[in-house]
């Protein structure tokens, strides 16, 4: 029996030649759509293919209620979800409908705890200010921040966040925590409480409907005037107006985001006039060993979903 899936992960996508006949051999024929300048589908793009595909390897694309019915009515059976966050699937209505959904938990903590402490130095010294000075032809002079003694505040202590922990005990800061559930290794305080002890904030946590725009304008009050924000998990998670009125304040003296509420950002966003914020590209997980690795899970999981006893890769 021959299936049809969908490969939507733009990491696997450019790595997709490594596993072609690891596919064919397995009867799973599949497609690799390009996105015309965009970073995943959205609803109307699923809607308008998803009816051909018994399988799905998603990266952060749209499966609403309404892709997943459609799917579900054609021959839809799995969706094989490509690193950590399921926030852009229904996960309720593919409940409901007896579509699992897999993820890779666990799947790249070094990798992304790697850039939010790469970050965090860069803030607390100006790296890419100096970058920027010499490549201009001068010479700036910029005194930065010790970490050392400083409190890092991690939202989200799951894989990643325990990873930057380490990182930032390492580093010899302070180090607390904010976690739905309970911590017994780290001094976990509540989010108030967090935002008001806190020099550095570093957010890892899962994106929910319970946590969007987790940090807004009654968060920033409370924090301490000068205070650097790390996010290298979802760009909901802060309140993108509330962020640039911090930043204009000075109350935020500087930001390092992975992560944006619109991705790619927007030409014409705000956040692009201050040169004390770093950006990235939503590219934390992205190393060449982390992305095979992912890679081999998500197609283990798209073929347990499919019900074919995979041949080791």
């Amino acid at each position: 029996m021959t299936h049809r899936a969908l490969i939507l992960c733009s990491h696997l996508q450019r790595t997709i030649d490594l596993y072609r006949e690891t596919f064919a051999i397995h009867g799973i024929d599949i497609d690799v759509p390009s996105f015309e300048g965009k970073q995943q589908m959205d609803e109307r793009d699923l809607l308008a293919i998803i009816e051909h595909y018994d399988g799905v390897i998603a990266g952060d694309d749209e499966f609403t209620a309404a892709v997943i019915e459609k799917g579900h009515a054609h021959k839809l059976k799995v969706i094989a979800k490509w690193g950590i966050g399921v926030d852009g699937i229904d996960l309720v209505r593919a409940k409901e409908l007896g579509i699992p959904v897999y993820n890779t938990p666990a799947a790249f903590p070094d990798e992304v705890a790697d850039v939010a402490t790469g970050f965090t130095i860069m803030l607390a010294r100006q790296l890419h200010k100096l970058n920027d000075s010499v490549r201009a032809g001068g010479w700036m002079k910029h005194p930065g921040i010790t970490l050392r003694g400083k409190t890092l505040g991690v939202i989200g202590v799951g894989s990643i966040g325990r990873a930057i922990v380490e990182r930032g005990r390492a580093l010899g800061m302070n180090v607390i925590g904010y976690d739905v559930m309970p911590l017994s290794d780290i001094t976990q305080v509540s989010l108030d409480e967090l935002c008001q002890q806190s020099d550095f904030i570093s957010l890892a946590c899962n994106l929910t409907p319970d946590n969007h725009h987790l940090l807004s304008t009654k968060q920033f009050a409370m924090m301490k005037e000068g205070v650097f924000i790390v996010n290298v998990a979802r760009g909901p998670l802060i309140d993108e107006a509330a962020l640039i009125e911090v930043l204009h304040s000075g109350k935020v003296a500087g930001a390092a985001l992975d992560v944006f509420e619109v991705e790619p950002l927007p030409a014409d966003s705000p956040l692009r006039q201050f040169d004390n914020c770093i950006f990235g590209t939503h590219n934390g997980s992205n190393t060449q060993e982390a992305v095979l690795r992912v890679n081999e899970r998500s197609i283990e999981n798209l073929f347990k979903g499919l019900g074919i006893e995979m041949m080791p890769l």
